[in-house]
């Protein structure tokens, strides 16, 4: 927490250093007018320590970032009098800061009222005097005084005169308080050790501009942090998805840390106001609900990376962890970007994250505009990679795979030329290789390579569990998929793909509570309800599995793959003509661009017409389909034909895959 004013005399303090040796440091020790040592100071149900930067409602800690504490601060250090606006900017923001005042100043008012559930129109606490600044109201007390605190606060009608105490008193109790409080310190230091954190999550940075335009930065920063962060390999880093999950949320840390089960959190606000940035974070144990570290970083934006790396290493530096000279390095090291490319960049990531067809789209516009700003930013390529990667994706449509995979490939081998270490790239250039080149002894090598550089990236592990899959590896594929899960728990595809993964292994109970977890997330998910109606079909629970398809045909707005799944269902319950009108109209939406060939198999196979389920087959071969949907429980039936034996010899599947 910086300094929140006074006179600063020093004074000799012991702390636990590298490998939890005592050393000597000099501390600061703000003093108030009154001479007293401002400590730790009761008002109604709350207590504020003004040197932990801490807010507690009786006992427990009321989050507050820096700012609102500030004022809070500020406030109490002079309660019943006026404090005005141009005083706590002096404070705040000082004359060189880059900041919109009015509005930084609002916001934080705003959000003490929250942290106190307080209102401007019946203060109990911070009372709003018109066009000139705030007083507060309550009783304010020494959290070592013996007399009880009343819960509700007396509104004070004017600022009372304070009496002082005689200097020599003041100063003996200074002295006598920065004595007890070393010796607490040392006690502690020395019967508890410094948590061990071997997992965290970035919290969403909250954007301070007024503007909401700008949320795509502060979203960029938590994405560049969360990166940053995941390349420590002896640390699990949560995911954005999941992280994503809690902006705006008003849950207490604790909560949010157990739902993610990690040891701490990073939360933290960004400032962009021109070309500047500010970027702010602390560091938080979840256990104690205690900080552990906090600091703002400050700079232009085409330094914003480089702040960006500054608060990773801090961040590294705290929480006791083993980081090898590889890792060090690369925390260390800074792209240097052209401001605007990176701003585009930026915008590419926000748009590619909200996994729209829409959003895609304009991704591709963004990501295609950094590259032309700087050629050499390898990180704009691999964007414009997993782009592609996915506009090839069935659940999207917008491009065919033999249209947007190559592209997929040709950007992330960019990308590595430019810059080897990037995980994400690492990542699409072995989807590429897997899904469309059917290279699968160098797409494994490319997933090695990833997880090596990335190992908190869950994507990479959730493909290279598909890879795993498709080469016959089941267990180390379910291992892979749980890996990936532990890294981001809020996310449904990877529920989902667990689940399909489930099914494949003959797990379909397990599969089935899976799916309903996912549902529970997210009722709406339309790919749970297909996975769930795959494991009824396979226990043969007919109606359940046609009730669950159903849902997510109508979810999905008609999807091909979940149409077929539901034709193969009407026929295991007998309804073979509406599979047939299912099939027909699978065949008439077919063209050459998306001929839907491997669902239209998978219906013929249902229908024991396994001659057209051949043809189809090596139709979709021949438009490079996914060779994964070969593993599908629909075409069990072919497994025994020599022609499909040699359909998953030709993509490199083994001969019995399933």
């Amino acid at each position: 927490m910086n300094d929140l004013g006074g006179s600063i005399p020093t004074a000799k303090a012991l702390k636990r250093g590298a490998g939890g040796k005592l050393v000597w440091i000099e501390v600061q020790v703000s003093v108030q007018e009154d001479h007293q040592v401002r400590g730790r100071l009761r008002f109604g149900v709350f207590e504020a320590d003004l040197r932990a930067g801490e807010l507690r409602k009786t006992g427990l800690r009321v989050r507050l970032q820096e700012q609102p504490f500030q004022v809070l601060a500020m406030l109490l250090e002079h309660p019943g009098e006026l404090v005005t606006r141009e005083e706590l900017q002096k404070r705040l923001w000082p004359a060189d800061t880059f900041v919109d005042f009015d509005h930084g100043l609002n916001k934080a008012i705003n959000k003490l009222r929250e942290a106190l559930g307080d209102s401007a129109e019946s203060p109990r606490f911070v009372e709003t005097v018109a066009r000139r600044g705030y007083r507060f109201l309550a009783d304010v007390k020494g959290a070592e005084a013996a007399a009880p605190i009343p819960e509700t606060p007396r509104p004070i009608a004017s600022p009372r005169p304070r009496l002082r105490a005689p200097a020599w008193r003041g100063s003996v109790l200074g002295l006598l308080a920065v004595m007890a409080a070393l010796a607490t310190w040392r006690f502690l230091s020395t019967s508890r050790p410094s948590p061990v954190i071997r997992s965290l999550a970035v919290l969403p940075l909250e954007s301070l501009s007024s503007d909401a335009s700008q949320d795509y930065f502060a979203d960029g920063m938590t994405d560049e942090l969360i990166s940053d962060l995941g390349q420590i390999s002896a640390l699990r880093v949560i995911s954005r998805t999941s992280v994503m999950a809690y902006k705006h949320a008003r849950k207490p840390l604790p909560q949010i840390a157990r739902e993610l089960n990690v040891d701490a959190v990073v939360e933290g606000t960004v400032l962009r106001s021109g070309d500047q940035v500010r970027i702010t974070a602390q560091l938080i144990d979840a256990a104690t609900d205690t900080h552990l570290w906090s600091q703002s970083y400050e700079g232009e934006l085409r330094d914003a990376l480089a702040l960006q790396s500054k608060v990773a290493r801090a961040i590294a530096e705290q929480i006791r962890i083993n980081v090898n000279p590889k890792e060090q390095a690369a925390l260390r090291h800074v792209e240097v970007v052209k401001p605007e490319a990176y701003e585009s960049y930026l915008k590419g990531r926000y748009f590619w994250n909200k996994r729209t067809a829409e959003g895609l789209k304009v991704a591709l516009a963004y990501f295609n505009q950094a590259i032309e700003e700087d050629p050499g930013y390898a990180p704009a390529q691999s964007g414009l990679a997993d782009t592609y990667a996915l506009l090839a994706d069935w659940e999207y449509g917008v491009m065919t795979p033999k249209e947007a995979l190559p592209k997929a490939k040709a950007a992330a081998i960019k990308a590595l030329e430019l810059d080897g270490t990037l995980g994400e790239a690492h990542t699409s250039l072995a989807f590429c290789l897997d899904v469309f080149d059917w290279d699968l002894e160098a797409a494994e090598k490319e997933f090695r390579r990833a997880i090596e550089l990335s190992p908190s990236y869950a994507t990479a592990h959730q493909w290279y569990a598909s890879h795993l899959l498709v080469v016959g590896r089941t267990g180390e594929a379910l291992a892979e998929i749980r890996k990936a899960q532990s890294l981001d728990p809020l996310s449904l595809i990877i529920s989902a793909d667990l689940a399909d993964f489930l099914v494949i292994a003959h797990a379909y109970d397990e599969s089935i509570r899976e799916s309903r977890k996912a549902i529970e997330l997210d009722a709406g998910f339309a790919l749970a309800h297909d996975q769930l109606g795959q494991a009824y079909l396979e226990k043969h629970m007919i109606d359940d599995a046609i009730a669950e398809l159903q849902k997510a045909a109508q979810l999905s707005a008609g999807s091909p793959t979940i149409m077929a799944n539901l034709a193969r269902a009407y026929v295991a319950s007998g309804k073979k003509d509406e599979a047939e009108k299912l099939l027909s109209a699978l065949r008439k939406s077919s063209n050459p661009g998306n001929s839907h060939a491997s669902e239209i198999a998978m219906v013929y196979v249902a229908l024991g017409e396994r001659d057209q389920a051949m043809r189809w087959l090596e139709k979709g071969y021949e438009e490079r389909f996914n060779p994964s949907v070969l593993l599908r429980p629909g075409f069990d039936p072919l497994r025994s034909d020599p022609r499909f034996q040699d359909l998953l010899r030709r993509t490199g599947l083994p001969a019995g895959a399933r």
